[in-house]
């Protein structure tokens, strides 16, 4: 599966208190469980008025539904097409 960087525009998110955002991870869960095994979540950022979220999915056509299905916005989504961390530097 390709990784993805999904970044959504949620008014407020940053300041959404553990049960909204408990909440919204079980939304997502049943999502991707109807979607499965195409799509798989891995983490998300949260941030002010965004979230970042990183998926394993089969294409961005998996993505863009689980965002119709599950009412998050995927206002951007792009393709991780390489990984480095500081570790890069000493290969």
């Amino acid at each position: 599966m390709r990784r993805f960087v999904i970044e959504r525009d949620i008014p407020k998110v940053g300041s959404f208190e553990r049960e909204q955002l408990k909440g919204a991870a079980a939304k997502s869960n049943a999502v991707l469980a109807q979607l499965s095994p195409d799509i798989q979540w891995e983490h998300s950022y949260v941030a002010g008025d965004k979230t970042f979220c990183i998926y394993l999915a089969r294409d961005e056509a998996m993505i863009r539904r689980h965002a119709e299905i599950s009412g998050f916005p995927a206002n951007k989504i792009t393709e991780v097409r390489k990984m480095i961390d500081p570790t890069t530097a000493n290969a």
